[in-house]
């Protein structure tokens, strides 16, 4: 990946920018909490799913990186539709596995770029969490290290074609051996309702 992608999209925000667009989302009506670095913001979501919820998650970089995913998949704490969908057999079941993780209590994930002004991208190959990010979710918890923000829209395209896009193809090749790619893009501009949507916004770079 060439040097200048690099510095462009991997560095981490100001804390003037961060307040920022923290503001700007809370305009928005998306809750936005500041996390200090990966083990805060993992405090913070935990904090808030109520012991035995119905969680949902992508495979998320993010997560993996500040330990949520391995508390949900290993605590016993919640009913993670991940694992139980895992043990789903996608021949027999593909319609009550599409029902269950379409709209579950909690939806967490990450987003691939947030500009200065608030708005959210997320984009994917198979789709299966933009669904629940719109608006199948109850509730939406998504945690963004300030390496994310972007100045603007055009920007934060580009981050998911040149900066996230060739990371994910790279990661996917090495693990199933073929080509992943940009099917769809979801663009949040705003939350209609209150409280559905939380940002947890990390001051230290975490996930792509």
């Amino acid at each position: 990946m060439a040097e200048t992608v690099m510095n462009e999209f991997a560095r981490p925000s100001t804390a003037e920018v961060i307040d920022r667009v923290a503001a700007a989302l809370g305009d928005r009506n998306i809750t936005t909490v500041i996390a200090k670095d990966g083990a805060d913001a993992k405090d913070q979501v935990l904090g808030m799913l109520p012991t035995g919820a119905e969680v949902h998650s992508g495979k998320s970089k993010t997560l993996e990186d500040a330990g949520i995913f391995r508390e949900l998949n290993e605590s016993g704490k919640f009913e993670f539709l991940r694992t139980k969908m895992m043990a789903m057999d996608r021949q027999t079941q593909s319609r009550e596995m599409r029902k269950m993780i379409g709209a579950p209590d909690f939806m967490l994930g990450s987003v691939a770029a947030v500009t200065t002004d608030g708005i959210l991208v997320a984009a994917s190959a198979s789709a299966s969490q933009l669904g629940p990010y719109a608006v199948g979710a109850g509730k939406l918890i998504l945690v963004v290290g300030s390496q994310k923000i972007v100045p603007d829209l055009e920007t934060a395209l580009r981050r998911v074609r040149d900066y996230v896009l060739p990371w994910e193809d790279a990661r996917v090749f090495e693990a199933i051996g073929i080509h992943s790619f940009l099917a769809k893009t979801l663009i949040i501009e705003r939350e209609w309702q209150p409280d559905r949507t939380t940002v947890v916004l990390v001051r230290e770079p975490i996930g792509v």
